[in-house]
């Protein structure tokens, strides 16, 4: 399997919420061009940051995470990081590897958390869509447990794992709670599950809310 960056075991070592924000080191950067990342898109490179963070997992262990997020939201959302820390918001996938190792070496349940991919907006399949960057290609949103916070377009989901999870008033593991709405909130960005009408995307976080 491909590793793309070592993790810091130094963040593991102790108990207790740790994070780092640095520049990409050369061989992410390398993992990235042409792939996530492409001549023309809205953010350079050297305008994106690593932030690492330790998490609680689904099997109550903490782990060491990762993502790629823009540089002038890194150190705001590290303390977002804490916050979920704090009250034990698991999440499942995290690491570069998840996000941008080789199809198949990523897990195959596909409940991926990640942050940075330079792309368009996915038009709601009950409109045409504008074409417009989303703001995941800034490195201004994160997405948090897609299976158990899919997105419903037009009041439907397709994935045959996330359909017990368009239910959203019996909370289970990996849901995202009214806590982790006010922990992003505190930083000044939205839920794309508070969005109007019957598309919402609950996994998602951004500067704009949408």
């Amino acid at each position: 399997m491909l590793r793309i960056l070592a993790i810091p075991l130094a963040l593991v070592a102790f108990h207790g919420y740790e994070s780092s924000v640095k520049p990409l080191p050369a061989p992410l950067e390398r993992s990235l061009d042409g792939r996530f990342w492409q001549p023309g898109c809205p953010v350079a490179l050297r305008d994106l940051r690593l932030l690492t963070v330790r998490h609680w997992g689904f099997d109550g262990r903490e782990h060491t995470g990762q993502l790629v997020v823009n540089r002038d939201s890194a150190r705001e959302l590290a303390t977002v990081f804490k916050k979920l820390h704090a009250f034990r918001f698991p999440i499942r996938h995290l690491r570069l590897d998840d996000m941008y190792g080789p199809k198949r070496a990523r897990p195959a349940d596909g409940d991926i958390s990640g942050s940075f991919h330079c792309r368009r907006a996915v038009p709601s399949p009950c409109g045409s869509g504008t074409g417009n960057w989303s703001n995941h290609a800034y490195g201004h949103a994160i997405d948090l447990n897609p299976n158990e916070n899919p997105y419903v377009g037009c009041g439907a989901v397709y994935d045959p794992r996330s359909r017990p999870y368009v239910d959203r008033s019996r909370l289970r593991k990996g849901m995202i709670t009214p806590a982790v709405v006010r922990a992003f909130a505190s930083i000044g960005w939205g839920w794309g599950g508070a969005w109007t009408g019957d598309t919402k995307d609950y996994m998602h976080f951004s500067t704009t809310g949408s």
